[in-house]
Parts: C-alpha cells; structure tokens; sequence
C-alpha cells in the first residue's frame, strides 16, 4: 500500500517540478569587479562574491576533498545514496539523536537552487525528486561543477575559487591538501568552521575531512601527516587585494553604478581603470611614509584604548584574540595587547596569538608614555591597545594611528589618465576622498597661476620687481589695513620675476598682481579648471587664498607640463561585460588637439623653465637633489599658520600633487611647510614613476626669442621685442578686500 502510494504522488508530482533552465542555462551572480589598466584586481563590489570555475579548472586534491567531506559515493549513486543512508541512520540510532546526515551533492545543488531550509517531509519530498531529475538531465561533472560554484562557504564566499580567494589569498589551482581539506569543510556549517572567526573548530573538522580523505586513498600516509602539520597562513583582512588602491575603486564603482544601475552588483561586469600598479602602489606608499614621519615629529599620544582584563586568565587567553579581531588593521599598523610595560621593555600580544618582547629603538617613540607621570588615561600598562609595525629593517616597533590627513594623485598630462591616486591615509578609517572632496586653501602653490596671466599681460622671466614690505591702507581695502609678509620675513629688493617664484616671494606675487589686477587673474584662472567663485578677485589670491582640491591642482599643473591644453583627469578606461565585450569606453581628450588648448604655447614653456627652477635652486631643490634630475618642475605651498601643505608639480610624463592637513583645519606644527611635509610625498612617488624615464625637458617652441644662460636667461615674445614690459611704480585702483589680517603665507 505505502509503495503504491508513494509511486502516485511520484506520478503526478514529478511533471509540476520547476524547470531546470536554472541549471542548464547558469547564471550566478558575480561581483563587479575592478582592475587596473594592466589587469590586478582592486575592488570587488556585491552580496556575493563569486569566481566561476569549469571543472576542469578544479584540481583534483579539492574535488576528492569535496567528495570525502561530503558525497564519497556521488560518482555511484543516482542521487540518492542509499548506503549512506542506511549509515547515517545507524549512527544516529547507536548515537541517541541526530548526529549525521546523509544528503548527497545533488540534493544539496536542488537545495540551493530551489528550495528552502525548511524542515518538512514535503520539502525532503521534493529535494528528492528533484535530485532524481538532475541526475536525468545533467552528467555528474555538470552537477559538481554547479555545486563547487554555488555553495556558500562564509565570508560572502560563494563557491570555492572565490574561498580560495578570500581566506587563502591565492587562486584555487594553487591550494595545498590541507587548505583544500580546511574548504572542504565549510558547507556542513560556514559560520561554525570559519578558520577566521572559529579557528579552534575549523581545525577540527579539517582533521575530520583528512582523516577521510586518508581512509579512501586519495592521499596517502605521508601526505596525511604532512597535511596535518601544515600551519595554515590565513588572510583575515578581506580587502586586501594586491594593490591598495581603495579610493580609486570607489569612484569606479560609482560610475558603473550610475551607467548600469540595474544589474551592475550581480551581472559580473569588469571595469579597467587608468590605475597603474606599480605606480599606485608607490604613491600609497609615498604618502602612508610621509604621514607617519610627519606623526613622529609630533610626537606619541598614548594608548589607542583599553581592554578589561579582570577576567583574563593567561596572556594565551582567547579572549584576548577575539577582543582584538574586532580592532580592524590600519594597513600595516595592527593592534597589539600590552601585556606588560616599563621603561625599558613592552610584551605585546599581536593579533594572530604571537607574543613580543620590544625594547630599545622599538620603543622610544612611545618612551614618555612608558613614564610613571604620564596621563593615565594613556599611560602604555597592562590592557592598553596600541599598534605596531615592521619597520625598514623588518623589525616590530610601536606605532599610532595618525589624526592628520593627505592625499596624492598622479596623471598624464597627455591625456589625463590618472596613473594614481589615494585619497587618505586609510579608506577603511576615513572614506572621505580628499583628492575630489576636500577644498583647501593652495597657498603659494597657487602663486604659477599669478605668474602665468602676468606673462600673458607681457611680463617676462626676466621682468624686475621688487621684493620690499608693503602695506595696503584700510581706505584702499575697505576693511583694514594689511600689511603681508614673506615666509621667512626677509626681503631683497629688486629681483627678476623668476628668482621671486623659486624664493616664493609673497611680496613680487602681490605687486604683480595688482599690476595685471586681481579680476583679470580670477577670470585667467578659470582656463586652468579653477572656479572663479572660488577664488575671490582680492590681493590675498596672490597668496592662494582661494578654494581648490588635489583634482583641480594637478589639472591645472598638467597645462604646463603638456605645453598649455587643458585635459580632464579620467579614471575608468572601459567596462566590459560578463562575455568580456566592451559596453563603454572613455572618450580622451589628447594634448595637441587645439580645441582644448588652455594658454600660449610660448607661455606654457616659459613656465616649466621658472618651475625647474623651483626644484633646482628653489624651495623644492631637494627634488632635484633626491632625483638627480634637472627636468622637474613644481612648486610648494604652505597656507598661513602651516594649516595646508602641498607640493604640486611634474615632469612632462606625469603631472602629480600632494597634500596634507587636518579634516578639521587647524595647525600642522611650526616649520610644517609644503617642502618639508608634502614634497617628500612627491619625491617618494615619483622615485618609482620616473625610475625608466629618461630625462626630458620640454622644446622651445616658436615664437620666443631668448638671451642669456642659466639662472639668467630670458626669454620675450618675438612680437614684443621691442616693449619688454616694466612694472608700473603706481599700481592701478585696488577693489574694495575682505578682512586680510591673517594672509595665507609661503
């Protein structure tokens, strides 16, 4: 009676169940994903993260693994394993309770695609039906291959090549017996044997899925051991990819997200930046360098925070591990336990359960915090939370998490690729972009712009103007007298124009300016991609007194070094789709196409030879010096009270800018200036962008006669040979100032 009853619903259920399109049509949702121009992974955005694999691309130690933890008879069976049935029954039965189960992989792959978790005779009823249909439709390769892409394994990991991936760091090909038997693990139950979050477990039953693994064959003693010996190198922290390149990837997503709104975290697009990998990783480099010598100088702050330790029982104590799991790595500066401290030693416990014994040099940065008179409240003692890093020598020292910002971006000035950019310190901390986000004052780094539109107005290098104090009178700015400086309050009287850029003199920049008129550099500035609302026609734009961001500065920086065409920064090249065909592509603007010509070729090039002289003789000289290279051009900006710090500057190959200061503006600290904060950033970029370059520096175009040599040499347009400009001893009518009494400075 039972078995006719069974074959009537078999009758009539098994023509009403679904269509398996599903299956033999798979489309899996895949991630977008996004690389650099030369093919490394920087960003992977969507619920699930995927790497689809055939299965002929799945080597052998991870399908035997697979098949000992899972379905050990699924090459036998129809979809239903009897025998492991019987099995499982009578271990449950010798057990007192449901202690195994018995689904196979295909009904696993019909749980996954079809069903739901629920636990209900009908919904087994159906797994098995659905199970015998799979096995009528597909070969058994075809299932597995579905299974192995399919399964979530924790993490956001669905299917294998993507676990391999995300806890190994490593592409599946390249995965050892044991990590295969740690993977195999997961499906039973992702969350309990997460190696990451549950080591001690996840242990376990990768002994469990060897020891079978060993019982039939598919490895044989000595691998076994081995196996079993093998210290397992997890990655716990799942953004890091090859190349730290966060912010870019950001902006990427954005725009493949409002181009393909609607499929475009599951479809599996792949978008390819203008992202260099070398010279990314150089510049996030460069600038993580600068911001922690800079946060040296200023001194240690103490403990991060403080962990309870009234019940840590040993310094092995797992809690110690699972409290400091939950403090995410800054990069290279990881959490550490002070597990007790004096003057002269500190033992830390480091993530991961390493204990260390730091003395000497490792310590000295934090040595006033080790002092019985520091505040208690960050005094390093037992249960302080602090961080450390390798240090050049690859030694642990303590470190801190700096308060201050930057950010650096780098392209071609011949078409605006931009070859790197980093927009903070941490993305993961702080994933404010100050690159296209932050407005900051330039400071003098704004000065060339001054400089240029004097040039156009007729000045030449070689123009006089004197470098003495000036004051402007309360009735001439309609607010209060103002009476600016030089950086280093000195003056020299009378000087050629490009000895006064390369000194950054303030006082020839505000002459200048009132001689050209602040109205005419405001509207000038605007060819560059400034905003003119930005920066108000007073005297204080001499001194960079307006708004702009690292985008704007190394846009206009690019005009220069491309002889005078005005390119925009571009970071996608082209998004493909899940077929690998193009979908869209970045139209780029080429410098020499006259329509986006910015300024006079003669005027471009006469500004490249006074920003050489910048990084030769000037405030960047050590540019020069650090590089051996003599085609460098830029300039330092330092804002008034060292608030802002920037180098912006070139060589015709690459247009780069670098910038440092707080979010909440205040003080960088006495003699924090653009030279000594921000060009080490540059320097250290473009140590790596220019390493093969050859040095070069921009030909002379027509329409320019020059005299002199060196630092003395001129140069006037042909058609004004005969009117060298000089400048007027009265300056024209100034229009009314905004409150000057505290000028940017540098």
């Amino acid at each position: 009676m039972g078995v006719a009853i069974a074959l009537i619903v078999l009758v009539l259920t098994y023509p009403n169940l679904p269509s398996l399109e599903v299956l033999t049509d798979y489309r899996p949702k895949v991630p977008l994903r996004i690389y650099t121009a030369d093919g490394h992974l920087i960003g992977e955005f969507g619920e699930e993260r995927r790497a689809v694999v055939t299965i002929g691309q799945v080597p052998h130690v991870m399908k035997n693994a697979i098949l000992s933890a899972e379905d050990d008879r699924f090459y036998q069976h129809g979809g239903i394993d009897y025998l492991g049935v019987a099995r499982a029954a009578v271990t449950n039965l010798v057990g007192g309770g449901k202690r195994q189960g018995a689904s196979t992989i295909t009904q696993q792959v019909a749980r996954n695609f079809f069903l739901s978790s629920e636990k209900t005779y009908s919904r087994k009823l159906y797994e098995i039906l659905l199970s015998f249909k799979i096995e009528h439709n597909l070969s058994k390769d075809q299932i597995l291959e579905l299974y192995i892409n399919q399964i979530f394994l924790g993490q956001r990991a669905y299917g294998f090549a993507a676990a391999a991936q995300i806890y190994f760091g490593k592409p599946l090909k390249d995965i050892s017996i044991a990590e295969a038997a740690m993977l195999a693990g997961l499906p039973k139950a992702p969350s309990a044997y997460n190696p990451i979050v549950n080591p001690k477990r996840a242990r376990l039953r990768q002994q469990y899925v060897l020891r079978r693994m060993h019982e039939l064959g598919h490895i044989n003693d000595g691998q076994y051991e081995a196996a079993l010996k093998e210290p397992l190198v997890l990655k716990r922290e799942l953004s890091d990819y090859t190349v730290h390149a966060e912010f870019a990837a950001e902006m990427a997503r954005q725009i493949a997200a409002d181009r393909f709104p609607e499929e475009v975290y599951t479809r599996g697009l792949k978008v390819y930046t203008t992202l260099l990998k070398s010279e990314q990783e150089a510049a996030y480099l460069a600038l993580r360098k600068g911001v922690l010598d800079y946060d040296k100088r200023h001194g240690y702050r103490g403990a991060e925070s403080y962990l309870d330790m009234k019940d840590i029982t040993s310094d092995q104590d797992e809690a110690i591990d699972e409290a400091l799991q939950e403090i995410p790595d800054a990069g290279d500066l990881l959490p550490a336990l002070v597990l007790a401290a004096d003057a002269k030693q500190v033992k830390v416990y480091r993530k991961g359960g390493e204990i260390l014994s730091l003395g000497g040099e490792a310590i000295k940065f934090a040595s006033r915090m080790l002092d019985d008179k520091a505040p208690p409240n960050k005094r390093l003692k037992r249960g302080a939370i602090i961080r450390i890093n390798k240090d050049d020598k690859s030694q642990w020292q303590i470190v801190q998490l700096p308060e201050v910002e930057s950010a650096f971006v780098a392209i071609s000035p011949k078409d605006g690729a931009i070859h790197a950019l980093v927009g903070g310190f941490d993305f993961n901390r702080n994933k404010f972009n100050h690159v296209t986000q932050a407005w900051r004052q330039p400071g003098s780094s704004f000065k060339p712009f001054i400089y240029s539109a004097a040039l156009e107005k007729g000045y030449t290098p070689g123009s006089v103007v004197a470098d003495e104090p000036i004051t402007i009178s309360a009735s001439e700015t309609g607010s209060q007298a103002w009476t600016p400086h030089n950086y280093d309050g000195k003056y020299e009287g009378p000087m050629r124009i490009r000895t006064a850029l390369a000194k950054s003199k303030n006082m020839v920049s505000i002459r200048l300016l009132q001689a050209i008129s602040p109205q005419y550099a405001q509207d000038y500035a605007s060819r560059f991609g400034f905003d003119a609302d930005k920066h108000p026609p007073y005297l204080t734009m001499a001194l960079g007194a307006g708004s702009v961001t690292p985008w704007q500065m190394v846009t206009a920086y690019s005009v220069f070094a491309n002889g005078g065409y005005r390119v925009v920064p571009y970071v996608v090249r082209e998004i493909r789709d899940e077929k690998n065909q193009v979908i869209a592509r970045a139209s780029e603007a080429q410098a020499g196409d006259e329509s986006i010509r910015a300024i006079d070729a003669r005027n471009a090039f006469m500004m490249d030879a006074m920003l050489r002289d910048v990084t030769i003789y000037g405030t960047a000289a050590k540019a020069s010096a650090i590089l051996k290279r003599h085609d460098l051009a830029g300039k330092t900006g330092t804002t008034n009270e060292y608030v802002d710090a920037w180098f912006c500057g070139y060589q015709i190959s690459v247009a780069a800018c670098a910038w440092m200061g707080f979010d909440q503006p205040k003080k960088l600290g006495n003699s924090e200036t653009g030279g000594a904060a921000a060009l080490p950033i540059w320097i250290g970029y473009m140590q790596r962008a220019l390493k093969e370059v050859a040095i070069e520096t921009m030909p002379q175009p027509d329409g320019l006669i020059s005299s002199g040599e060196g630092r003395e040499r001129n140069f006037i347009y042909a058609e004004n040979v005969q009117k060298e400009v000089a400048v007027e001893e009265t300056p024209p009518p100034l229009p009314e100032q905004p409150d000057l009494s505290k000028p940017p400075s540098d």
